[in-house]
């Protein structure tokens, strides 16, 4: 089971990232450009997912584009989608049910799809767990 200190320690680790917040909920950000965010569903979140709406704590993390959205949302795990989000190149993670690793990897291909080109060209993709 993963927690905020997993997603924080992940995110820390990679380059240029800071963390704010953004609609008043925690925020990593790459040059400025929101990644991964702490994303509570609202009232007609939970009305749209009826029963199978989570109660835990829910990661919001960006992706390249709808197509790797569709490929992650593909494949059993915690992640899912709203309605809300039915446009937008991001998916949410049931963090409670991710485990460290799963929220590694999301968070670095997050981190690595608002990265500045500049900054990947310079080798700022490369990270801790590169190694």
């Amino acid at each position: 089971m993963a927690d905020w200190d997993d997603v924080e320690r992940a995110a820390l680790a990679l380059p240029e990232v800071e963390e704010g917040t953004t609609w008043g909920n925690r925020c990593w950000k790459v040059r400025g450009k929101t990644f991964a965010w702490v994303r509570p569903l609202g009232k007609k979140d939970r009305a749209d997912l009826g029963e199978d709406a989570p109660e835990g704590e829910i990661l919001a993390v960006r992706v390249d584009d709808l197509g790797e959205k569709d490929a992650i949302l593909a494949t059993p795990g915690p992640w899912f989608t709203i309605p809300h989000f039915e446009r937008f190149a991001a998916v949410l993670v049931r963090l409670d049910e991710a485990d460290a690793a799963q929220v590694e990897e999301l968070v670095l291909d997050a981190w690595r799809a608002m990265a500045p080109s500049t900054l990947l060209a310079e080798g700022g993709h490369r990270t801790r767990f590169d190694e």
